[in-house]
């Protein structure tokens, strides 16, 4: 059910707020939807007046401090990366294919990267992406959507950030074994939960990421993703899932690269393994490298990549929360 591999991008944004924020935290999986609007507003207020300032810090190539919110972000750029970005940068605006709210060079080197800095190739693929948001109204769906079923969605599909790694990304958790298709499909419709999948992505990268990289002090624009399939089977695959999958994996691999840090996939069973084995045969090498497949003992691993007070207790972590949710 989840999509193409460089999804993975969900609603709320704990985990990358001030230590006041942090110490009443809590998990998509917890708050009710009330408190959850009212949180997400307050957020995306600092979160946009934060990432504001901090764009107009870099033009003046200076880092502020206002309202306690440190602006200083590292932000490393290899030189030859540097050239091939300003080298497609120019292409699109020759073509005029580059709005000024996607001239911020990580989006065109996401993009690059995605056709492994063919020039010409990344720009037909920026120039399907511009017609896509175009047809689709992206450019406006934070404000023109309301996912008024979003806590009966959730039912069926438990999903979720919570927390962040140890460099600062978003945890994305899934709960595969327990999505329900069918039963996902009589709470909300296929197009309507496109346009939800849509809506958060353009909220991660609105809200959720430069807040991240505000917190972190670095450049943040992918996420961790843990899948847990335990409990998976043909139930999860039906015409339903599949229709859904399609259809996020074509939006997801065109419009969305890059956006996947690393994933792991726990509580696999054999068969699973070697049904993913399958499928990465069929994967780029540097997509397929992102993907850990691991069984029940997982939980040392993921400690690894995420601290315990970032990830929940029913994960191995030492962070509490409720999964109203998930059960």
């Amino acid at each position: 059910m989840s999509g193409h591999l460089d999804r993975f991008a969900r609603p709320c944004f704990e985990g990358v707020t001030s230590n006041d924020d942090r110490k009443d935290r809590k998990s998509d999986f917890e708050v009710s939807e009330e408190d959850r609007k009212t949180r997400i507003g307050n957020l995306k207020k600092k979160a946009i007046k934060a990432s504001s300032k901090f764009k107009r810090s870099l033009k003046k190539k200076s880092s502020r401090r206002k309202s306690g919110i440190s602006l200083s972000i590292k932000d490393f750029r290899d030189i030859e990366e540097l050239q091939t970005v300003d080298a497609f940068r120019q292409a699109l605006i020759a073509e005029q294919l580059l709005p000024a709210r996607h001239d911020d060079y990580h989006m065109p080197l996401r993009f690059l990267k995605a056709r492994k800095f063919d020039i010409e190739k990344a720009k037909h693929m920026w120039d399907n992406m511009i017609q896509w948001r175009k047809d689709f109204g992206t450019d406006t769906i934070l404000e023109d959507f309301d996912f008024c079923e979003l806590n009966e969605v959730l039912k069926h599909y438990p999903q979720g950030y919570h927390g962040v790694d140890k460099e600062g990304r978003p945890v994305y958790i899934e709960l595969l074994g327990k999505v329900e298709p069918d039963q996902l499909m009589r709470v909300t419709t296929l197009d309507r939960y496109v346009r939800y999948h849509v809506q958060e992505f353009e909220n991660c990268f609105a809200i959720k990421f430069p807040a991240c990289s505000i917190a972190a002090k670095r450049h943040i624009d992918s996420s961790t993703t843990i899948l847990d399939v335990q409990g998976m089977g043909y139930k999860n695959f039906s015409k339903a899932a599949q229709d859904l999958v399609k259809r996020l994996q074509k939006i997801d691999g065109d419009n969305y690269p890059e956006t996947l840090y690393r994933m792991f996939i726990i509580n696999a069973g054999p068969g699973f393994k070697m049904g993913l084995k399958a499928v990465k045969s069929f994967l780029d090498s540097k997509t397929a490298s992102k993907i850990n497949v691991l069984s029940s003992n997982y939980q040392n691993k993921l400690l690894e990549i995420i601290d315990a007070s970032e990830l929940p207790q029913f994960l191995g972590g030492s962070c509490t929360l409720l999964i109203r949710e998930v059960v």
